[in-house]
């Protein structure tokens, strides 16, 4: 290689490093910001209550369930999500607190569901003291299943019930949510969690293989 092709290529690379130098000295103007400005951060959040602090709401909210309110949901939780051999009752593992806590929630988006669960209930309240002369909870578990049936299935309830059954519906929803979000819960699923296997690991069971139908791949 000869000396002026060094000198050439030496001269190359001066030339972009002081055009690297000299582009560093150059003031830089900022593009005009037509963003939002960032939301404060927030060192933690409350798991269970999870705020979103991005929007104006008020926390902590007010609960708004009565005692009676609270107890006749507690009455239907149970109804629904009843204790077995298995699982806890709904009310074991916090399902009307849930329910209370989530109907409370000062979003517009709650809204409606607070309509509908408080509206439900002193619905439940009064076809209760109509045909038993009692409080919902007050009732016997036969009772309570013989209005609990006129409502639970949407294509078969009467006109007179659909508030009823508009109540019942995501009422359900929001027990089912609540209740399998607890741990206690997760055996009557079948799920065991994260844990350690002993040992050389046994492979996918075979009832799981016979279910999904792949005998002849594995």
């Amino acid at each position: 290689m000869s000396d002026s092709s060094l000198i050439s290529r030496r001269n190359a690379l001066k030339g972009l490093l002081s055009g690297a130098a000299g582009a560093a000295t150059v003031p830089v103007i900022a593009a005009p910001n037509h963003t939002e400005p960032a939301p404060p951060v927030h060192a933690s959040r409350f798991v269970f209550h999870d705020p979103d602090f991005t929007q104006s709401v008020k926390f902590p909210w007010e609960k708004l369930l009565s005692a009676e309110e609270l107890a006749t949901a507690t009455a239907l939780a149970d109804l629904i999500l009843p204790k077995d051999e298995v699982s806890p009752a709904a009310s074991e593992v916090g399902v009307p607190d849930f329910i209370n806590e989530w109907i409370s929630a000062d979003y517009p988006e709650h809204q409606e569901d607070r309509e509908i669960i408080r509206g439900g209930l002193g619905w439940l309240s009064t076809e209760s003291f109509k045909r038993f002369a009692k409080r919902f909870e007050e009732l016997n578990n036969t009772q309570q299943s013989q209005i609990a049936d006129d409502i639970c299935d949407p294509a078969k309830t009467k006109p007179e019930y659909q508030i009823g059954a508009t109540f019942f519906k995501r009422f359900r929803q929001l027990c089912v949510g609540g209740y399998y979000s607890h741990s206690q819960t997760w055996k009557s699923l079948g799920y065991i969690g994260n844990i350690s296997v002993g040992g050389p690991y046994p492979g996918v069971p075979a009832e799981v293989i016979e279910k999904l139908g792949l005998q002849d791949v594995v």
